[in-house]
C-alpha cells in the first residue's frame, strides 16, 4: 500500500506538524478492518428464507394427483396428499440449501463480500477497530494526553481519528471530519501520501488553535512513522 519513500514523506509530514502543536500524531493504515464474516451468512440465510415465496409469487405451485377418481380409499387419498406435501416440502428444503451455499459462496468472494456489507457496518467495525489501536499502542500515555491517532482502513474506503482525552474535551469530533474526508479522498485517487500530508497539516493547524507548541518544552511522544497493517 505505500512504499518506503511513501513512508518517510508521511513520517516528514507529522514531524514538521509537531512542530506547531504540543499535540502528538500516530498514522496507522489498514488493509481492512475486519473480514465480515458473518456477511456472507446472512445473505445466504436471507436468499434461503425467501427462495419459496418468490417461487409462489412466480406461479410455481405443488400439484397432486386427483384424488376423487372411482376407486379411491380414504387411506389412499391420505397417503397421496400426505406424499405430495412431503415431496413439495422436501423440494423447498433442497432448493434452500442449495441457494444458501451459492450465496454464501458467492458473496465469500472479497470484493463482492465488501460491496454487500451494509456501510453502518463497515463504519462501525472501522471505528472499533480504530479504538483498539489507540489502546493497543498506548496512545494515552501521554504527558497531557494530547495523542491523536490518524487511522485509515482501505478495502473500506474510510477513516478514523481518535483523540486523547485532553483533546477531545476542547474540539468536538465533527471538526475532524474535513482532514479525514481529505485521507480518504487521497487513497481513492491513489494518491495516498498527498492525502496523508493534507490531513496531517489539517490536523496540526485545528491542534495548534488548541494546544500550541511550546518553546523549549515540546517532546516527542510517540513514533511518528507511519504503522502499516497487512
Amino acid at each position: 500500500m505505500l512504499t518506503d519513500a511513501d513512508r518517510k514523506r508521511i513520517e516528514q509530514a507529522v514531524r514538521q506538524a509537531e512542530t506547531r502543536t504540543s499535540g502528538e500524531i500516530y498514522c496507522v493504515v489498514a488493509s481492512e478492518s475486519s473480514d465480515y464474516r458473518e456477511v456472507p451468512l446472512a445473505w445466504a440465510g436471507a436468499a434461503a428464507l425467501v427462495a419459496p415465496a418468490i417461487l409462489l409469487a412466480g406461479g410455481v405451485h405443488v400439484t397432486a394427483p386427483e384424488l376423487m377418481g372411482d376407486g379411491w380409499t380414504a387411506a389412499q387419498m391420505a397417503a397421496a396428499a400426505e406424499q405430495a406435501a412431503r415431496g413439495a416440502l422436501g423440494g423447498a428444503i433442497l432448493l434452500q440449501g442449495a441457494l444458501f451455499i451459492a450465496v454464501a459462496l458467492f458473496t465469500a468472494i472479497p470484493p463482492i463480500r465488501r460491496f454487500v456489507t451494509p456501510r453502518m457496518l463497515k463504519q462501525d467495525r472501522v471505528r472499533r477497530r480504530a479504538r483498539e489501536l489507540f489502546m493497543s499502542k498506548n496512545l494515552a500515555a501521554t504527558r497531557e494526553r494530547t495523542g491523536v491517532l490518524i487511522y485509515i482502513s482501505v478495502a473500506e474506503h474510510m477513516a478514523e481519528l481518535v483523540a486523547d482525552d485532553g483533546i477531545s474535551e476542547k474540539v468536538e469530533p465533527v471538526v475532524w471530519e474535513g482532514a479525514m474526508a481529505r485521507l480518504v479522498a487521497g487513497f481513492k485517487l491513489k494518491r495516498p501520501v498527498e492525502g496523508f500530508e493534507q490531513a496531517i497539516d489539517q490536523c496540526a493547524e485545528i491542534l495548534s488553535e488548541h494546544f500550541p507548541a511550546r518553546p523549549g518544552d515540546n517532546p516527542n511522544e510517540l513514533p511518528d512513522a507511519v504503522v502499516v497493517l497487512s
